[in-house]
């Protein structure tokens, strides 16, 4: 059912670098679909009940209809002037719309939550680690930062985690948001399709510095990226030491109450935010 339902959608969307479509146009597809047919559904509403309005009115003479309409009588279930064929219709129609939106949405729900085939994607694959009050993010060649640099149309593989308290790791225009756990990893993936600099953010109350948990996220076209990769070879980057710095001062300032975790076995989840 998901994969014929996944392949099918594949079909009717124009998919975007190399067949992959990023969660933020998925995401932008189903609130125009939404638009589209709320705007359409009003406009048919608004009509009827105008053109009803208008054609009913009282002006004052006498009832031209009064001899053609059947009035109903109390108890009395009015089935219409075509046998209730109207009523009929116009419920299945809307039966039909709705199922369809549902099975639709569920569709490319399905498709932010499952993510690409891994086999046929080259995706990079890296680990965030959130602690009070700040993000580190490591790379395959184990090169650590506190800024997420990634390539601009290819799929970025995120394993999240938390080193103190519960956290959630957001990028908002990237549409990607999942939990921070301690002891257990998150996962969660996006696609870049423009250059620039964002945000990444905690959406989970952490402490005193929740609001300053910010880390910088550059999207680098991809020569520019892989130039950046290579310099970090055999370097462990900045990462660590200010994580370490920040862990100390987030300890000596007076923190708000915020939830602990235990170590639980490792569990993987996919999670985006709208």
């Amino acid at each position: 059912m998901p994969s014929f339902v996944l392949s099918h959608t594949a079909a009717v969307f124009p998919l975007h670098g190399g067949g992959v479509r990023a969660p933020s146009e998925v995401f932008a597809q189903i609130f125009e679909v939404f638009l589209l047919l709320g705007t359409a559904v009003g406009v048919v509403v608004v009509a009827y009940t105008m053109y009803h309005a208008l054609k009913y009115r009282d002006d004052g003479g006498a009832d031209p209809y009064a001899d053609k309409v059947e009035r109903p009588q109390m108890g009395e279930m009015p089935t219409g002037g075509s046998g209730g064929r109207k009523v009929f219709y116009s419920f299945s129609i809307s039966a039909i719309i709705v199922v369809s939106l549902i099975a639709w949405t569920y569709s490319q729900l399905l498709y932010i939550e499952q993510g690409p085939d891994p086999a046929q994607t080259d995706a990079l694959e890296i680990d965030v680690e959130g602690f009070r009050f700040g993000w580190e993010f490591a790379y395959p060649n184990n090169h650590t930062t506190n800024t997420l640099y990634v390539p601009q149309d290819r799929v970025v593989r995120l394993q999240v985690t938390s080193r103190d308290v519960f956290h959630n790791f957001g990028i908002p225009e990237l549409r990607v948001k999942t939990d921070a756990i301690p002891g257990q990893y998150t996962s969660a993936w996006f696609t870049a399709n423009e250059t620039g600099t964002y945000e990444a953010k905690c959406y989970e109350l952490c402490g005193s510095g929740h609001s300053l948990m910010i880390a910088e996220v550059r999207v680098l076209p991809q020569d520019e990226y892989e130039s950046w990769y290579n310099g970090t070879e055999g370097s462990t980057g900045s990462g660590n030491q200010t994580a370490a710095n920040g862990t100390e001062t987030a300890t000596e300032s007076a923190d708000l109450a915020a939830p602990t975790a235990s170590a639980a076995p490792a569990a993987t989840a996919g999670g985006v935010g709208a």
